[in-house]
């Protein structure tokens, strides 16, 4: 079973959540020719305080 980590900014609304799960589950079980019920997506969201590019912070920049 493909588990894909999407990790990105803390800010999504539970509708863009549900959109990224949807879509990034449907081109995985495309690819690997699986069912879409054998995709699992973890949305991780993090704060731009705790993400360093460059040296500088995300919130930084």
């Amino acid at each position: 079973m493909p588990v894909v980590t999407v990790d990105g900014p803390g800010n999504a609304t539970k509708e863009q959540k549900k959109e990224i799960i949807e879509k990034v589950s449907k081109i995985v079980a495309d690819i690997y020719g699986m069912p879409v019920e054998a995709i699992t997506v973890i949305i991780r969201g993090t704060h731009p305080d705790d993400v360093g590019v460059g040296g500088k912070q995300l919130s930084e920049m």
